[in-house]
């Protein structure tokens, strides 16, 4: 059988269950892992291990933690499925060297992975994903000479834990829960089928949350668990209706965000983001730095000018962004995939803690969420972000890379000049009209993403339907 080529996309490793995802590859990355720690901790490194609601999840993440105590490293698995941020703010608080999650995050649900987590709480960074890759052997090792579960137990080598129960009431140490416990608002949590499942009833009870996909399925009903507009059609159907005030969306592992007003209309990570720097700032009177990805609103660069803040954008992928929080002084960081970390939590996403944040706001505030998107664009001007993921041949997708590549970018997008390509990231149109279009590959799936900014949802749209037929993508 040839050998299968394991490489860690924009955040973790994700491939097909049974067909490159299989027990024996995933043995390959767990003995990497555990080399690594050894090489990075010494002799007895420690590492807290969880996983998500898709296919074999719960297999997987105990043959990882069999694997990792057979290669010397004590090993915590959590006794039931658990959203990846839970995870973070374990390795955290646990004081372990790392943590790893059994997850494939918004993918179909063919698909399976694995997330590293540092030592810090949040995605591993870069250098330390390639040092782990490099480390992976060409081959797996039998699995028929793993002593079982039940015999690393009882050596004490891995050790079973309820850390949902930890994490619940960490959640309760940074939100307000109270003020929106006892406030009259009706939050819709849709799951998505994912590991956020309960956990926002847990912490407001059942008479403020309506429960929405709270249930185990693997296939997901056929959508892809990734909070965006075209997947919460019932979300928005249900917050639409009266006696619903807003609505919260997390993905398969519950570190994206999506949310829906009192009208049943969608709000993105862009408005979120913004939204969070102000109520951070002006209410909470917190300041710092704002981190953002290469993708997202450039209504955070007002914001910064606006407050006097330091911004800095980097590559996309939170793994760039949480090293930066780590080392303190960001008040908000945050990518356009609903990735988003605020000052006063981990350094990692956490839908589930975003999205009571911008609760809290509304609590706080006393207005609806739509009243909230209302003010912040009265207040720092008109911006409308869209994005398509072109789904095409590989064929396909490397012409068009090359084109750009070749000519340094587009000239012209929808009747506006590009006065600029910034190539931080895929190619990135700076227009003469004020406003933008990023063309770039995704990092772990076969598309083309495109996306763009403009000062109307009309304008924002028509940059990328141009870009298309430029590019001859359909």
């Amino acid at each position: 059988m040839a050998e299968t080529s394991i490489k860690f996309g924009t955040d973790g490793w994700r491939a097909v269950i049974a067909r490159e995802y299989t027990f024996d590859n995933l043995e390959r990355v767990a003995r990497a892992t555990a080399a690594w720690l050894h090489d990075e901790y010494g002799d007895a490194p420690r590492i807290v291990i969880g996983h998500d609601t898709r296919f074999l999840g719960r297999e997987f993440a105990t043959f990882a933690a069999r694997v990792l105590a057979d290669a010397g490293v004590h090993a915590t698995l959590t006794t039931s499925f658990l959203s990846t941020p839970a995870i973070s703010w374990a390795t955290q608080a646990m004081g372990c060297d790392a943590g790893i999650v059994i997850t494939a995050s918004h993918n179909p649900p063919e698909y399976n992975g694995y997330k590293i987590k540092a030592n810090f709480g949040g995605p591993a960074p870069p250098a330390m994903i390639s040092a782990v890759e490099e480390q992976i052997p060409h081959v797996s090792v039998s699995d028929n000479d793993l002593p079982s579960a039940e015999t690393f137990i009882e050596d004490e080598m891995i050790a079973l834990r309820d850390v949902r129960t930890e994490y619940l009431d960490a959640m309760r140490d940074v939100l307000d829960i109270e003020a929106i416990a006892y406030s009259d608002l009706t939050v819709v949590h849709d799951a998505m089928f994912g590991a956020g499942q309960g956990i926002v009833t847990s912490l407001l009870g059942t008479e403020r949350v309506v429960e929405l996909h709270h249930d185990l399925n693997p296939g997901f009903h056929g959508t892809p668990p990734e909070p965006i507009d075209r997947n919460l059609a019932e979300l928005q159907s249900v917050v639409g209706q009266p006696g619903h005030d807003v609505g919260i969306a997390n993905d398969g592992d519950a570190d994206r965000i999506g949310m829906v007003d009192e009208n049943g209309d969608f709000v993105d990570s862009h408005r979120i983001l913004a939204l969070l720097v102000k109520y951070l700032h002006e209410e909470r009177g917190l300041s710092g730095s704002i981190v953002k990805t290469f993708s997202t609103t450039h209504m955070l660069n007002k914001m910064a000018d606006a407050y006097g803040f330091d911004i800095e954008t980097v590559p996309i992928g939170f793994k760039h962004i949480a090293p930066k929080i780590a080392e303190g002084g960001v008040l908000v960081g945050g990518e356009e995939s609903g990735g988003i970390a605020a000052s006063g939590h981990i350094p990692e996403r956490d839908g589930i803690y975003i999205g009571l944040l911008i609760v809290e706001m509304m609590v706080k505030r006393g207005m609806k969420l739509s009243e909230l998107v209302d003010e912040l664009l009265e207040q720092f001007g008109p911006h409308y972000c869209y994005r398509e993921d072109i789904h095409i041949s590989d064929t396909q997708k490397q012409a068009a890379l090359k084109r750009l590549s070749e000519d340094g970018g587009l000239d012209t997008v929808n009747g506006h000049v590009v006065v600029e390509v910034d190539t931080l990231d895929g190619y990135k149109h700076l227009t003469d009209g004020n406003g933008w279009l990023l063309i770039r590959p995704s990092g772990t799936e076969p598309v083309l993403r495109v996306y763009s900014e403009a000062e109307t949802p009309d304008a924002a749209k028509a940059l990328v339907q141009d870009a298309r037929a430029q590019l001859n993508v359909g």
